[in-house]
């Protein structure tokens, strides 16, 4: 019984200690926002994508939480990393893998779906995202990363 009453004091502190380990829930200022097909388009992608694919991120209160916030935060940072709508202004490489990864069911995932029910598209809603995201990223691609003559390299 004393073995167990130590682990859970010893658990409660690890875990109190481990809230002080600081996580990034910013949100950097949108440089150029992908220029939209439709408002119907931006609509369903800020419900099933902005939280982890723009710089405009609705942090959650389990955001605050660690170990559940390290997970989010990464979630977002990786997100980002891969497409990012809110800065269309720089490589976005996924891009072109946009409607593929609404259709075969990747996007959003099912982890996030569990915490966020808006982000449940009917089948309807899926394929209009789809063909939406498709024209957008047909009408305005984002920059290439090849060449680097955008970001400044004189070489």
């Amino acid at each position: 019984m004393k073995v167990l009453k130590r682990a859970a004091v010893a658990a409660a502190i690890v875990f109190a200690v481990i809230q002080l380990i600081p996580v990034d829930r910013t949100n950097p200022p949108v440089t150029r926002e992908v220029r939209w097909n439709a408002p119907e388009t931006r609509a369903l992608a800020q419900r099933a994508c902005f939280d982890c694919h723009s710089n405009e991120t609705v942090w959650p209160w389990t955001s605050r939480i660690a170990p559940a916030s390290w997970l989010l935060a990464r979630h977002v940072d990786e997100g980002r990393g891969e497409l990012n709508f809110s800065e269309w202004d720089r490589p976005n490489a996924e891009a072109d893998e946009i409607p593929e990864s609404v259709t075969d069911g990747s996007m959003p995932t099912w982890d996030y779906m569990l915490m966020h029910a808006e982000a449940r598209l009917t089948d309807a809603e899926q394929d209009a995202l789809a063909a939406g995201l498709a024209e957008t990223v047909r009408q305005d691609p984002p920059i290439s990363d090849e060449g680097g003559g955008e970001d400044g390299d004189d070489d």
